[in-house]
């Protein structure tokens, strides 16, 4: 007697998705702000100013917008400051949002790594470390944060992951 299986493989069932889903990132562009925009309205409850998305667009590889299937549905924006007390950099996360019904599809992830890696590739290697300030207590958004090398910084809520730091044996 034979039996079938009545659910697919799920390794079958995934490179089916990957053929029909496609995940990118897109610069941020002053004829696309508008779509960033449009997205942080939904996704957060503060509005941010007009000179916030002109800085935005010009932070170049720092801001990003998130695809899926050519369909904009998530972005994140930075600032950079200097480093109290040092001669470094560090790189602010401003937004990284998500639209609710593309989250756990490694949107978020996507976007984050990205920043991470500008950061650690920077030509200068001025950038010590990025910050993001969560208005948050939500467990979900921690872990996501720490599973990428982040920790708390005092008790401000902030989190800071340190870029090019040395090595201690």
């Amino acid at each position: 007697m034979t039996t079938t299986d009545p659910q697919p493989d799920v390794e079958a069932k995934n490179s089916m998705q990957a053929k029909y889903f496609r995940k990118a990132l897109n610069d941020l562009t002053p004829n696309n702000v508008g779509q960033l925009k449009a997205l942080n309205e939904v996704i957060f409850t503060e509005k941010q100013s007009d000179d916030f998305y002109k800085d935005a667009v010009k932070s170049e590889e720092f801001a990003k917008l998130a695809l899926f299937n050519d369909i904009c549905v998530g972005g994140i924006t930075t600032t950079k400051e200097t480093v109290e007390g040092s001669d470094k950099t560090k790189v602010v996360i401003t937004t990284l949002g998500v639209l609710n019904a593309y989250r756990r599809m490694g949107l978020g992830a996507m976007l984050l790594d990205h920043i991470i890696t500008q950061s650690e590739e920077a030509k200068d290697k001025a950038i010590s470390e990025i910050h993001v300030n969560l208005q948050t207590k939500d467990e979900g958004v921690l872990a996501f944060f720490k599973g990428r090398g982040f920790a708390a910084k005092g008790s401000s809520g902030a989190l800071v992951r340190l870029i090019n730091a040395p090595v201690s044996a």
